[in-house]
């Protein structure tokens, strides 16, 4: 019986078999200079994009790193849920790392290094409109409206920056000659990074946009535009738009490190270039594929019964239930009976 392979394994077998090419030398055969990137890592870390409100600066001391991790170690970097929450935190599978991210001998309080107060330069007004959109307002208004990761559209970690989330935050790299492949945990999506080319100019704009790359020593530089246009939330409180450009260098930094550095602008949504620096450490088992499905096969109960809440919180609505009596008919959804 041949051996059992996990989805990653395929996935990369298969990529490697399409962008390599008949004559084309083994990794062991190809110029020093080209850095040791393959491998399966993690991100997982309590550390996130922006400083937490627990701390004022970059660096932490391990006795305030200590006094923020230890009530967050038993769900895995999350704090128990409040006294009346549903216990959200205790149902879930967190996966946040060991804590604080180690980074040069330094604990970091986040991954945002420049500016200096950890926090996205955003224009005046830009985010606080990102998170009041009209269409968030009533969500339920339109297929369109519902946030991308419900729709497997995103996902934190899937594109450039790639950052770290509650769980999955697993990538595998596999280089040839030519391309170098980023293959995400969540959503299983595949980032093709060019090397030595230039930006396709006809290529169409897309949710990850194009990446090319190049090697500067033993590091590759990534390059990273052409987004569709419009916004495509790239994590929780994070927005890009098709003006934005992400440079990511990747370097190895020791057997069991991998250095990740980027840098964001857009002057259409921050009013400065920024920066951020994390570490990757190897991953302890293998990536499995993560099938994105619940805003397919939910969507339409999602939107009934938004939609039936607001007929029956609506003293208009026909289907108004009023408190102690009889309510009438409910309107009638377009998605009514349009689920599995």
């Amino acid at each position: 019986m041949a051996p059992r392979r996990t989805p990653a394994a395929l996935a990369a077998a298969m990529l490697m078999g399409a962008l390599a090419t008949a004559t084309e030398p083994a990794l062991a055969d190809r110029p020093r200079a080209a850095g040791q990137l393959e491998g399966t890592w993690t991100n997982a870390w309590y550390t996130e994009l922006e400083r937490p409100k627990a701390f004022t600066a970059l660096v932490v001391t391990p006795e305030a790193a200590d006094a923020y991790e230890r009530p967050r170690r038993a769900l895995a970097g999350f704090l128990p849920s409040r006294a009346g929450e549903l216990g959200q935190q205790e149902a879930e599978f967190n996966d946040r790392g060991p804590g604080l991210a180690r980074i040069g001998g330094q604990i970091r309080s986040s991954w945002i290094v420049d500016p200096p107060d950890g926090h996205v330069p955003w224009i005046a007004g830009v985010r606080a409109r990102l998170e009041t959109d009209p269409a968030k307002l009533d969500p339920a208004a339109n297929v369109e409206d519902r946030p991308t990761d419900e729709r497997c559209l995103t996902a934190t970690g899937a594109n450039a920056p790639i950052l770290n989330s509650a769980d999955t935050n697993l990538i595998q790299i596999v280089q040839t000659r030519d391309h170098v492949a980023i293959l995400a945990e969540k959503y299983h999506d595949v980032r093709i990074v060019r090397l030595a080319a230039k930006r396709e100019p006809r290529q169409a704009r897309s949710w990850a946009g194009q990446s090319v790359g190049r090697w500067e020593g033993s590091t590759l530089v990534v390059e990273t535009t052409g987004l569709r246009l419009g916004l495509t939330q790239v994590a929780a409180h994070l927005w890009l738009s098709g003006a934005s450009k992400v440079v990511e260098r990747f370097t190895r930094t020791g057997p069991g490190e991998l250095t990740y550095r980027f840098e964001v602008e857009d002057p259409t949504l921050f009013t400065r270039p920024w920066r951020g620096e994390m570490v990757f450490r190897p991953a302890s088992a293998p990536l499995f594929e993560y099938a994105c499905h619940e805003g397919n096969y939910a969507l339409g109960s999602i939107l009934t019964a938004a939609r039936g809440s607001r007929v029956a919180t609506d003293p208009g609505s026909p289907g108004f239930r009023r408190r102690g009596g009889p309510s009438g008919p409910r309107a009638p959804t377009p998605l009514d009976g349009d689920h599995p």
